[in-house]
């Protein structure tokens, strides 16, 4: 995945989750922020960012904020486009695919993707993964009730003949492991730890970041 149009700036603060005050080229910008989580330990004053200029004159807001450097680590903080790039990356995990379909209604939820290949119906749920530290990697950063959903809806649907898999997308290199966010919300790690035994796959996967791209790179060792 290859943004256009991107340039540096500095992170000066983020007044609700929507937006960000931005210095670029000595001039304070609006930026839109791509991501609703939390990011406390990201977005810090002073910290170097990278933005998509956009081509739209109508926009309210001129630049996006896609990635952070959090010391010698570049972290991509842009949720929309992890799907994009699961996207790009389906054929060449799964063998023989034969259709894909985004946003997938099952049950209650939309499930983020339905593969369907030779000998197989799949559903593959994913999660963005930004937090990090001491190049330990975790989710959920605050509370999800709908990642819980999401999960319980993966074990009802292996016991109706599907493979299931929860897809971490780390969105950063060079981690140690993933871990679920115990602290920050107990109830989906014991959910997630529930899925896996009853037959949902998890996986993790880091990727390669730069400035202007991110793609899906190796699996990183899982820790539940």
């Amino acid at each position: 995945m290859k943004y256009d149009n991107i340039v540096k700036g500095t992170f000066i603060e983020r007044p609700n989750r929507f937006i960000a005050i931005c210095d670029i080229d000595g001039k304070q910008e609006i930026c839109h922020v791509k991501n609703t989580g939390r990011c406390r330990e990201l977005l810090v004053n002073g910290v170097t960012v990278y933005l998509e200029e956009c081509s739209n004159p109508n926009r309210k807001t001129q630049y996006d904020l896609i990635s952070v450097q959090k010391n010698d680590r570049l972290i991509n903080v842009d949720s929309q486009v992890v799907n994009k790039v699961v996207f790009e990356f389906v054929p060449t995990f799964f063998e023989n695919v034969k259709f894909i379909k985004p946003e997938y209604k099952y049950g209650n939820s939309r499930i983020d993707f339905y593969i369907e290949t030779v000998s197989d119906k799949i559903l593959v749920e994913v999660k963005g993964v930004t937090l990090e530290n001491d190049g330990v990697v975790s989710f959920p950063d605050a509370p999800t009730v709908r990642g819980i959903k999401h999960l319980k809806e993966l074990q009802k649907a292996v016991t109706e003949g599907y493979k299931a898999y929860v897809l971490f997308v780390i969105q950063m290199s060079d981690v140690k492991y993933f871990e679920p966010n115990k602290n920050a919300h107990p109830e989906f790690a014991e959910t997630l730890k529930k899925a896996r035994d009853n037959g949902v796959i998890p996986l993790a996967f880091d990727c390669v970041v730069t400035p202007e791209t991110i793609e899906i790179r190796k699996p990183v060792l899982i820790k539940i």
